[in-house]
């Protein structure tokens, strides 16, 4: 499995979350094992200009805070930027740290169908639509160097071309549309053919007070002999066994039978942050 995400230039350099999980990217328990981030880098994040969006050169700058390889490359070149994402996947398997690709591109069109970038970035949208789009300029080259002929491109163009049509004519006979279908991915044996769950009952998930009581004495216990514990956990730990034997549970106590009970059961638990470790909650 690789993981990929895929970000916008203004979000990657704006958003806090980016920053966030980058310094979770290499955290025991928490690493994917290096993930691949790949930045359309189209200049423009809806209309603002990079150099009032951010103080830093490049939008992926924010990756330097791991040392994570950077990748620029032009995304008119298709053949530069499929080495640059070979090279890209061979660092994630070879070190299993992140690893960032630019695709330093353009926005043809608007933002949105509401967006007209004349408006903001009229010297940026002349350049833009004198380009040479990316496709024509590729087959142009592989025509030139006899890799395809024109009649190879154009009957490509011409089956993609039918694909979607086809695509939108066969959408067109759809009379309801069921929307959960494809936002969620029903859990085999949670729901019925219809998406509706099969059950809502919950199975009873008490336990004995035997139980109960072996949890809470082994949670007010010390795990190793002649082993000298702080005084004031010694004195959480006597209360909680005052409580089991008086048959009373405060929150952290309940906790605790929880937990141990699902451990008892042979499944894993995992807490996680700082105040599960300093004994908080």
């Amino acid at each position: 499995v690789m993981s990929i995400l895929l970000h916008g230039d203004a979000a990657f350099a704006g958003q806090g979350v980016v920053y966030e999980t980058f310094h979770l990217s290499d955290l025991p328990s928490y690493t994917t094992n290096g993930t691949i981030h790949v930045v359309v880098n189209n200049q423009i994040g809806f209309t603002t200009d990079p150099r009032m969006a951010r103080s830093s050169p490049y939008p992926t700058d924010v990756a330097r805070v791991v040392n994570a390889p950077i990748f620029h490359v032009n995304a008119d070149d298709p053949e530069a930027v499929m080495y640059v994402c070979s090279v890209a996947a061979e660092w994630r398997n070879t070190f299993n740290k992140d690893v960032v690709v630019d695709l330093v591109c353009y926005r043809r069109r608007g933002h949105n169908e509401m967006d007209e970038p004349m408006f903001t970035q009229p010297l940026m949208y002349k350049q833009i639509h004198k380009q040479v789009p990316v496709l024509k300029k590729y087959a142009d080259k592989l025509i030139a160097d006899g890799t395809v002929t024109l009649q190879e491109f154009e009957e490509e163009i011409a089956k993609y071309d039918r694909i979607c049509e086809e695509a939108y004519t066969r959408s067109k006979d759809k009379k309801i549309l069921h929307i959960k279908h494809w936002l969620d991915s029903p859990w085999p044996g949670f729901f019925n053919a219809d998406g509706e769950p099969k059950s809502m009952s919950c199975p009873p998930t008490g336990i004995s007070e035997e139980l109960l009581t072996h949890i809470g004495n082994v949670a007010s216990s010390v795990p190793v002999e002649d082993f000298k514990i702080h005084s004031g956990l010694s004195r959480i730990l006597k209360a909680r066994a005052e409580m089991t034997q008086n048959r009373l549970v405060d929150w952290a106590l309940a906790e605790y039978m929880a937990f141990g009970s699902v451990l008892k059961e042979g499944i894993h638990v995992r807490l996680s942050g700082q105040d599960v470790e300093r004994g908080t909650f």
